[in-house]
């Protein structure tokens, strides 16, 4: 997938929904643990060196698994390169636990999901579909299928 950087660095500077300074190893054989400021934005994870203002990297988070290592380390592996994995070390089991679930609940299928139950359940209790007064109640891609599950939360 091409993205223009201007747009990234642009991105980069947003809100962030959580960000802290993490160990970080790279996908190549032989990196190390560096601490790098981390940034998650919307769907796409930002990494910094801890005295620059520009990301040295983003990752898109989408078909990506998460996965604890142990305690307080993640991992973020790509699924159509399994040799593509990133490591992420926290300082508390309760800051591993945290960003996990908000690197899961940042992807694109997640938010749709949600989107999809929460449309259903207003649908459910009001009668009313409340995408209508935005035009996009017809979209294939936010059609109700049957039997999802509730977000996590």
């Amino acid at each position: 997938m091409r993205f223009n950087e201007k747009e990234l660095v642009f991105l980069s500077r947003q809100p962030s929904e959580r960000a802290a300074e993490l160990g970080m190893r790279g996908p190549r054989r032989g990196d190390v643990v560096k601490r790098r400021l981390v940034k998650l934005i919307v769907n796409f994870l930002f990494y910094f060196r801890t005295d620059e203002d520009e990301p040295i990297g983003a990752l898109l988070l989408e078909q990506c698994r998460v996965e604890r290592e142990d305690d307080r380390v993640f991992s973020i592996v790509f699924l159509d390169e399994a040799e593509r994995k990133y490591l992420f070390e926290c300082d508390s089991q309760e800051q591993c636990v945290e960003w996990i679930d908000a690197i899961v609940k940042a992807s694109y299928e997640s938010m749709r999901k949600n989107l999809i139950y929460y449309r259903t359940e207003i649908h459910r209790l009001t009668g009313k579909d409340p995408l209508v007064q935005y035009g996009i109640s017809d979209e294939t891609r936010f059609q109700v299928n049957s039997g999802l599950p509730p977000p996590s939360t």
